[in-house]
């Protein structure tokens, strides 16, 4: 037999399971399920440290913390970060031309944490259960939108909605069903991830170096230990997942210019492929996307959790508004406004980040010699640092909770 819900969920991750926190805390009444294959638990304190990280914000923090899901992350193994280092590889790392923010410049205690992504999964869908949100282990097969709701076919049986968010990633399912399309440029790079230990302290700071070949980053971690997301190009990256980890670690240490000291390598290397995704259109008839079903970005800035956060704080809202004007929470005005809120902003974030690595990792021309003099002249501005500091905080932006 079917099932009736009011919100389903397809896709437990970060962002799907935020939002259901969100609706289900909200006090709403709103019956709000989520489907998810995988749920992951609560990493015990003496299990290694997840090779995917995120960098949470202070925006995406206040939004976690609305959820009910802060407390069970911030008591774990989380590291705040204070500092971010920026250099270009014709600069020194540690010269006046490098651009370093710090949180004291605005008064803050910190820039973000550094967060795995599977203890962020696993608190925000505990919160949700908590809040009476029901997990639903299951994959997603097909689904058939009427005028009144969704019917949603899953491998553990059929669900009726009258709404159905895609949380579902880059390869969407939810959006192949409802015919929404995706505009997907290649960058031709493939971003290697892996867990390293430095002869320096990382000094609770977010360290980036930009090359001609792509971008380094060292991620701080709880334990002492930096997780790295090394973005470059395909035939650079295939060469450094042939190398021994000896050899990867020399390399390591060229690419990053000693900036940390020598580096050696904790983990499997993992990598994937980088590309640029934007759904035209968020929305369709009682359907919703967000996070990466709707938008994916480069990683170089670190946004692509936050950014999904917002989205869900955004949707969360405005049907928890809808729900209290007796509206239907499947309702084209209410997921038009959602459309509207979103895209704009993330359409703006996409284009400053592409340009970052147009102009700042591979550029060579009058307009990257500019950018690349441009880190030396924000360092040397504090209100052009504290602008950017906001910015990274998430402060700056229109907080949806």
């Amino acid at each position: 037999m079917a099932e009736d819900v009011d919100v389903l969920i397809v896709g437990g991750g970060p962002v799907g399971g935020c939002l259901a926190a969100l609706l289900a805390r909200g006090g709403s009444g709103l019956r709000v399920a989520v489907l998810e294959p995988k749920r992951p638990p609560l990493p015990a304190a003496d299990v290694p440290m997840d090779l995917r990280v995120v960098a949470v914000s202070r925006a995406s923090e206040r939004i976690l913390g609305t959820a009910g899901a802060w407390d069970a992350i911030a008591g774990r193994r989380v590291s705040p970060y204070e500092r971010m280092h920026v250099w270009h590889e014709r600069v020194a790392p540690r010269g006046e031309q490098a651009l370093v923010f710090d949180a004291a410049e605005a008064g803050e205690p910190n820039l973000g944490y550094i967060v795995e992504n599977r203890l962020l999964q696993a608190a925000v869908l505990d919160a949700a259960e908590e809040a009476g949100a029901r997990i639903v282990t299951g994959g997603f097969n097909s689904l058939r939108i009427g005028d009144e709701g969704v019917e949603i076919e899953t491998s553990v049986g059929s669900f009726g909605a009258r709404l159905v968010v895609g949380a579902d990633g880059a390869q969407s399912a939810v959006r192949s069903a409802v015919r929404l399309t995706a505009q997907i440029a290649e960058y031709g790079q493939t971003a290697i991830v892996a867990t390293v230990a430095t002869e320096c302290s990382h000094e609770r700071t977010a360290w980036q170096r930009f090359l001609s070949t792509g971008t380094l980053a060292f991620l701080p971690l709880a334990d002492g230990t930096s997780s790295i997301v090394w973005s470059v190009d395909d035939e650079v990256a295939e060469r450094l997942l042939a190398l021994t980890p000896e050899a990867f670690s020399r390399a390591l240490d060229e690419a990053s210019d000693l900036a940390l000291g020598k580096t050696r390598l904790m983990s499997e290397r993992l990598s994937f492929p980088l590309r640029d995704l934007s759904a035209p259109r968020f929305v369709a008839q009682r359907c919703a996307l967000i996070g990466d079903a709707a938008h994916v970005v480069h990683p170089l800035a670190g946004q692509g959790v936050n950014l999904g956060l917002l989205d869900a704080a955004a949707l969360a809202e405005l049907l928890i508004e809808g729900r209290r004007e007796r509206e239907d929470p499947g309702a084209l005005r209410i997921l038009r406004r959602y459309e509207r809120s979103r895209k704009s902003e993330t359409e703006v974030m996409r284009t400053a980040i592409n340009s970052f690595n147009r102009f700042l990792a591979h550029g060579s021309g009058p307009l990257s010699r500019v950018a690349q003099q441009g880190l030396g002249w924000v360092n040397r501005s504090q209100e052009a640092k504290r602008f950017f500091i906001r910015y990274a905080l998430g402060v700056g932006r229109a907080q949806r909770v």
